[in-house]
């Protein structure tokens, strides 16, 4: 198949397909990276990068600059032993320039009808007039009136009039084209967060395509990743109104404790997270396993985020020793 790098294929019992890359609040990435991961889904192809995206930059880390890679665009697929449908899942790091984003999406519309996938779904955010301690709603745009009648008994909300822009509505405009039903789920993002991740919408999402799908999904990862979240936005909120009556202003080292924290909530995988925890509890019995924990660290590139926890494990160490 032109465009695309098949690794295998799979046999599906009649799959939906869900599409998503990076946008405001990064909900769609997230929840698609979150689904693939949760439900432990497979490599099975990938569209081929150079044809559609091109590098506009270097990356500079640690004081030494070196070239940036070509994002990537990967199908994933998981098999639903207890149910009807099978699922595949394309996630692509980035959205390619809107020049060549309609062949780049008839080429992921060309694999899920090879799979004779009927029914599309992607995801987006929806920026509203919110707190970010709310709980956020989904909505919905359908290709279908039969689709849209279905989506409204499962109490979603229906987004009557307005556009949906980017490569969301246009690929979603293009598999209507093709045959494929499809639908946008848009979970609800505050205005004011619209550049920092929102597991809780993620999460909203996900319970909306499980209603839809008949898929479980447990999101309480997310969940408890968008309270720990809330909180350090209202720390950053709270700086912020105090700043102006405050004896001394907002210093840089309060900034980046806030951002730091912010970054190593969202940049992680849960499971990774989780098990640089299981590292952390380990290595305070058994300093042994301080060296696992390094190594975990240095991988995902947040050692600096965790250098204070880090070195206070070698403190207690010789505090016990004293």
């Amino acid at each position: 198949m032109e465009g695309v790098k098949i690794i295998k294929r799979p046999r599906l019992k009649k799959p939906y397909l869900v599409v998503a890359w990076p946008g405001m609040g990064e909900v769609a990435f997230k929840a698609a990276s979150y689904l693939v991961e949760k439900l432990g889904a497979s490599e099975f192809a990938s569209v081929k990068p150079e044809d559609f995206f091109y590098l506009a930059g270097s990356i500079v880390k640690d004081g030494l600059l070196s070239a940036s890679e070509l994002p990537e665009s990967k199908f994933y697929f998981w098999k639903n032993k207890g149910g009807l449908n099978d699922l595949i899942i394309f996630l692509s790091n980035a959205q390619p320039d809107l020049a060549r984003a309609e062949s780049y999406s008839k080429i992921v519309i060309q694999v899920a009808k090879s799979f004779k996938v009927e029914q599309v779904v992607s995801f987006a955010s929806m920026p509203q007039a919110m707190d970010h301690t709310q709980a956020p709603g989904v909505w919905f745009a359908a290709t279908s009136q039969e689709l849209s009648s279905n989506l409204k008994k499962l109490n979603l909300n229906s987004l009557a009039e307005g556009q949906i822009s980017g490569m969301n509505g246009l690929f979603l405009g293009m598999a209507k084209r093709e045959g494929l039903d499809g639908v946008c789920l848009l979970g609800e993002i505050p205005l004011y967060t619209i550049q920092i991740e929102n597991p809780k919408a993620s999460a909203a999402v996900l319970k909306a395509l499980s209603k839809f799908t008949g898929i479980r999904v447990d999101a309480s990862g997310l969940i408890n990743q968008g309270h720990t979240m809330d909180e350090e936005i209202n720390k950053l909120l709270e700086f912020l109104k105090l700043a102006p009556a405050a004896a001394q202003p907002i210093g840089e080292e309060d900034i980046e404790k806030i951002k730091k924290s912010l970054n190593q909530l969202t940049r992680l995988p849960v499971s990774v997270k989780d098990r640089i925890e299981q590292l952390f509890s380990q290595a305070q019995a058994d300093m042994s396993k301080a060296r696992e924990l390094k190594v975990e660290l240095d991988k995902w590139s947040v050692y600096k985020e965790y250098e204070d926890r880090f070195l206070d494990l070698f403190k207690k160490t010789g505090e016990k020793n004293n």
